[in-house]
């Protein structure tokens, strides 16, 4: 579920994207992403090991079964590129890890290796790719709003009231409908308002509509509803198309089209907002339309002839001029505390979310890379590529901290373990345990990559 306002510009007319250019954009802004990703997570591992004067025999951004695609030896450690864009990682020596190396652990314990270090180092170098991951998405948090600021429309200015999902048109919404509260609290951002909503299970919604205001009850399987419908967002400021202007001898100028019309329907079918009128113009391209407007208040209808390219030449007004858009500006330092604040907020509504993973509809909603790949825009945005990489460093680093063998914080449970009951426990134990993870780890991969085919296959 996302909305995303951006530079407060609504980009709607934008020519056709050759398809294949499409994937390669995406697919250049997700790889750019994850590798920055892996190897500041893979860092934090390396310089928490170095510190504590361990061994670290090989650095590897990608997996590299049978060969690599490039690696160099630089002192004792081998930095390397595999060919297989899973993940990567470090070879700690003396450390039951993904290698599985028995051999190593066959021989006496050197001083250089992870079991020889004590269980407070050890648990710090198992931490410290996920500080690492936490760390750098707050700090790509604070360069953002320090960089571009913070927009966002407040929901009470969102004075055309939102378009809304199947589900919730069948749990009572129209559209049209304005949002005032949320189980009597008035929230500031869209966002705040549908996330309570779907992931904290509302109770009682209050709308605006046709000027009086009534309560919605939300039933308790709401979100289970919306998973089920595998739908991306619950609700949508409604944003209608009115006119800033007309392009010279243009359809719309020659019928009279001015500054401030506001698009209502194109041959008696409604275009409340944006987006539909631009769709009903396209589906007229080279005919004659009538078209009705509004102009202070009055609806008039306009009889004019769609170009060939599906197009009246009217651009629409910015979205500060409509809905008074809120902007916040941050100096240097004032960003780090917001932009910790930011991090935060979105881990706790991430973490919030992950329960809805163990429900029958909540797994199917899992993605893997192509559903991580299509959050990336179609078009280079330099704005939306961080925001997207800061919040998969979060989620990077909370799934590697899940008590999950094979895992980082796997390996920080039996750590605890043994802190707790000054007992380390056994190699094969430990050994058998990286086994179950990995078979865990793998079956969560194939799920979700296979979701991703059973999606793209449905379309």
């Amino acid at each position: 579920m996302l909305f995303v306002l951006r530079n407060s510009k609504f980009q709607l007319l934008l020519p056709p994207i050759n398809f294949n250019m499409d994937i390669i954009i995406k697919a250049s802004q997700f790889f750019l992403s994850l590798s920055l990703l892996i190897i500041a997570h893979e860092m934090g591992h390396f310089l928490f090991a170095r510190l504590f004067k361990t061994r670290v025999e090989k650095f590897f951004l990608f997996f590299d079964p049978w060969f690599s695609l490039f690696k160099i030896k630089k002192g004792e450690t081998e930095y390397g590129i595999g060919w297989i864009p899973l993940g990567g990682y470090v070879k700690i020596s003396g450390m039951i890890d993904e290698s599985m190396d028995r051999e190593q652990l066959k021989q006496p314990p050197q001083p250089w290796e992870f079991r020889s270090k004590t269980v407070w180092q050890r648990l710090l170098i198992m931490v410290g790719g996920v500080v690492v991951n936490f760390i750098l998405a707050l700090f790509i948090f604070a360069m953002i709003l320090f960089t571009w600021g913070q927009e966002y429309v407040p929901v009470k200015n969102a004075i055309y009231g939102f378009e809304f999902c199947e589900t919730a048109l069948n749990n009572g919404f129209q559209n049209g409908d304005k949002i005032i509260a949320v189980d009597g609290v008035e929230y500031e951002k869209i966002e705040d308002v549908t996330g309570k909503i779907i992931f904290q299970h509302a109770r009682n919604v209050t709308v605006e509509r046709d000027g009086e205001q009534m309560d919605l009850v939300m039933p308790t399987d709401l979100t289970t509803q919306f998973l089920a419908a595998s739908e991306k967002t619950f609700a949508l400021m409604r944003v209608p198309w009115v006119v800033d202007r007309t392009l010279s001898g243009s359809p719309a100028e020659n019928a009279g089209i001015t500054r401030g019309d506001i698009m209502l329907a194109v041959n008696e079918i409604p275009t409340p907002t944006a987006n539909l009128f631009v769709k009903e113009i396209k589906n007229n391209n080279g005919k004659y339309i009538n078209l009705t407007i509004s102009r202070n208040g009055v609806e008039l209808v306009k009889n004019m002839q769609v170009t060939n390219e599906g197009t009246i030449g009217v651009h629409i007004q910015n979205l500060d001029a409509i809905f008074h858009v809120q902007r916040i500006e941050y100096s240097f330092w004032a960003s780090f505390p917001a932009g910790v604040q930011f991090g935060v907020d979105r881990l706790v509504s991430y973490v919030k979310s992950m329960k809805l993973v163990f429900s029958k509809e909540g797994a199917k909603q899992l993605g893997g890379f192509i559903a991580i790949g299509n959050i990336f825009p179609a078009t280079w945005d330099w704005l939306v590529f961080w925001s997207m990489t800061a919040f998969l460093s979060i989620i990077l680093a909370f799934m590697n901290i899940l008590p999950i063998p094979a895992l980082d914080g796997g390996h920080v449970l039996f750590l605890l373990y043994e802190i707790i009951t000054s007992r380390k426990p056994s190699d094969k134990f430990l050994e058998h345990a990286q086994i179950v993870g990995m078979v865990l780890l793998i079956g969560l991969l194939l799920l979700a990559n296979g979701n991703d085919i059973v999606r793209l296959f449905s379309k």
